[in-house]
């Protein structure tokens, strides 16, 4: 299966995954035949890309944690949002005022935590039973629950860097839950502002910035968030060159949990659709990472981040130097960039349905993803 832009999706293509409502319902079951009617409704929608299968890709490719989990631990962090939300001041609601009022509050901040605390277990007994832990797949999100689906995303990556950087299980708890609520000072962010889909103005973004330190200070209020957690909602946009926010620490002066929080998180909203641009391609978002190091990354960091994405997963369809296109047969784990590619297109008949292997063939490089070859 490969992913493709909904615009580039042919009539005749097969569903390769379940599309789900914001709601975690199911929208579109995988095996559907996409007609010209369903691909128009799915664009509708703002669902940007899909996975197929069609003449050029017929594996399946199997994702670091089950659909069904994914799309659980969604779910349960939307409801979770949603729930405390209503309690805190903002621009939408009033402050708490009265005692019953407070003592609800006291109950739902409770209850946020203990589901914060499900949802990171779930993420980790998933990950800790996969002995493949690399990341062959870019999540489809909706536009409505990209909020969700990006923390569970970056909880998900954050865990699978933290697991080849050697922390423990403890470490790894708290970095969990850390990059499942690294954003939850958006809830305190205007929605005029979260939700615009145009680029935001200077004094939009200075309000923008707000949500780590408003976030920090709304975790103090909860007794059972620790420390490192609170450190990593406050820090995980500072770089490693001291240019972030939103107090310029930079290089170690950042906690080592907010810097995996920081690539995951940029690796993740790189390579997703918004309203204002397409998604980059894992190859592209990973060369974005890769040119970070040691200016917004932890250069260590990202050399063991790039080891575990795979740039061009298999049933891509690629375009290659030599003027051929080909298929993504096999990724070598060690050189994911040098991949076995089948050729479909050549000026050479011959060739057709020929495979190279690209760590044998060192003049030969991979130039660009292709969607539909004519």
């Amino acid at each position: 299966m490969r992913l493709v832009p909904i615009e580039c999706v042919r009539e005749g293509s097969i569903l390769a995954r379940t599309l789900f409502d914001d709601d975690g319902r199911i929208l579109l079951k995988e095996g559907v035949k996409l007609t010209r009617n369903i691909i128009n409704r799915i664009a509708s929608i703002k669902i940007y890309s899909v996975y197929i299968i069609d003449e050029y890709s017929t594996k399946e490719i199997e994702d670091v944690i089950k659909p069904e989990i994914r799309q659980k631990a969604v779910s349960k962090l939307k409801e979770t949002f949603l729930s405390i939300e209503k309690f805190i001041p903002s621009e939408d609601n009033d402050a708490i005022q009265s005692k019953t009022q407070l003592n609800n509050f006291i109950k739902e901040r409770q209850a946020f935590f203990d589901n914060i605390v499900e949802i990171a277990n779930s993420l980790m007994e998933e990950i800790f039973s996969k002995k493949n832990l690399l990341v062959n797949l870019v999540d489809i999100k909706s536009m409505d629950n990209y909020t969700y689906q990006h923390c569970v995303n970056v909880a998900v990556l954050s865990l699978i860097l933290g697991i080849n950087l050697g922390l423990n299980k403890i470490e790894l708890r708290d970095l969990c839950i850390g990059a499942l609520i690294h954003d939850i000072g958006k809830i305190l962010t205007p929605k005029s502002i979260l939700l615009k889909e145009s680029d935001l103005t200077d004094s939009e973004f200075a309000i923008m910035k707000e949500h780590t330190i408003k976030g920090f200070e709304y975790a103090k209020n909860i007794p059972e968030i620790s420390a490192i957690v609170r450190t990593i909602i406050l820090e995980h946009h500072e770089r490693y060159d001291g240019t972030g926010y939103p107090n310029g620490k930079k290089a170690e002066e950042i906690h080592k949990f907010s810097r995996i929080v920081s690539i995951a998180d940029v690796y993740d909203a790189l390579t997703s659709d918004r309203p204002y641009r397409r998604a980059l391609s894992p190859s592209e978002a990973l060369e974005y990472i890769m040119a970070g190091g040691d200016s917004q990354f932890d250069f260590d960091m990202v050399k063991t981040f790039a080891h575990l994405i795979v740039p061009y997963p298999e049933g891509t369809l690629v375009a290659l130097s030599t003027g051929e296109y080909g298929i993504v047969e096999e990724v070598c784990h060690n050189y994911p960039l040098r991949p076995k590619v089948k050729i479909i297109k050549s000026k050479a008949p011959e060739k057709i349905n020929t495979t190279i292997n690209l760590i044998e063939c060192m003049d030969i490089v991979i130039k660009d993803y292709v969607y539909n070859i004519e």
